[in-house]
């Protein structure tokens, strides 16, 4: 994760912002919405932010989900590449707490 400065400040304050490199090395931010228990392990769902201002950006399209570990200082780190069957199976229990979250 780099440097958070081209993030407006509206969004510093409270969410927890993820950067992440592109394959043009072209900064991306995303905001943490929420995080996902699964197995044991931990992963969230990251929203793209529209810090270029792009009237084109579509907020759904610019979704992801992240796998949750720690480095060797202890901080979370964001994973986007990991086996498709555990991001299917990440997708499968966001869905069951969302349709909780609608029942309710």
């Amino acid at each position: 994760m780099a440097d958070n400065k081209n993030v407006p400040e509206d969004y510093m304050d409270d969410d927890i912002i993820v950067t992440f490199q592109d394959d043009e090395g072209n900064e991306r931010y995303f905001a943490e919405e929420m995080r996902i228990p699964l197995n044991g392990a931990e992963y969230a769902l990251l929203v793209g932010l529209n810090v270029e201002e792009d009237e084109d950006f579509d907020e759904e399209e610019n979704v992801t989900i992240a796998k949750i570990v720690k480095d060797e200082k202890g901080e979370d780190e964001y994973i986007v590449d990991f086996p498709e069957e555990e991001f299917d199976a990440v997708v499968v229990e966001y869905n069951k707490i969302m349709d909780e979250a609608e029942a309710e």
